[in-house]
């Protein structure tokens, strides 16, 4: 889509972090260079005006990712595209059938109601739940880590969604303040609510998070 749209050498293109590598291998493919944008807090995905604060005269594009199954903002990313003249391109995730979204959607709702002392995604129109992505904030302290190990030892299938942010890679480092993709990075957890769960396996997922919840101390 870069090249087509005959991006290349000389060419800047906006791109997140937080996320798969991929996006900014694309770019250096093109010819490009990719320019990290922190994200929104909430979404996960790139942040408008974190986006316009990076452009350049050499911005020629912003490629938007949508993450964990809710959608970027893209009605304001685009916005800064018209004011800046500069092509937005979208990446989605993977559809699922009707019947799997709903129920993972359900399976997310259980959890906004029973977890306690971590912090729930936000939700929000169309969000499909490809990952239920929680928050385990560290106070300095590699809490995140210490929680999914616990949560690992009572049976419980987390993973880190994203371990290391893109322009902290050796071939990306760049010396660029992106304060909400390291603090996602560092405080993400995805919790499963795929469709073959049980209301039983729900139930234990809820219990063994919360059983951990009490040894946090939230960040204020």
């Amino acid at each position: 889509m870069l090249r087509a749209a005959g991006i290349g050498v000389g060419d800047e293109v906006v791109v997140p972090a937080f996320g798969n590598v991929e996006v900014a291998e694309a770019v250096m493919l093109a010819g490009a260079r990719p320019v990290f944008a922190d994200v929104d807090p909430g979404t996960y995905c790139l942040d408008a005006l974190a986006v316009e604060a990076v452009v350049s005269p050499r911005t020629s594009a912003v490629v938007v990712v949508h993450r964990f199954g809710r959608p970027a903002d893209v009605v304001r990313l685009h916005g800064v595209g018209q004011r800046h003249g500069l092509l937005v391109l979208e990446q989605g995730e993977s559809e699922a059938p009707y019947d799997e979204v709903a129920q993972r959607r359900q399976r997310a709702a259980y959890l906004d109601g029973k977890l306690k002392g971590v912090r729930t995604p936000e939700g929000g129109v169309g969000h499909t739940y490809q990952q239920y992505v929680v928050r385990v904030p560290g106070n300095g302290r590699p809490d995140r880590d210490a929680f999914a190990r616990a949560l690992r030892a009572k049976g419980v299938d987390c993973r880190v969604p994203v371990k290391t942010p893109v322009h902290r890679l050796p071939e990306f480092r760049q010396c660029v303040s992106l304060p909400e993709t390291e603090r996602a990075a560092d405080e993400t957890l995805s919790l499963p609510v795929d469709a073959s769960l049980t209301r039983r396996d729900m139930h234990r997922i809820a219990s063994a998070c919360n059983a951990l919840g009490g040894l946090l101390q939230f960040a204020h």
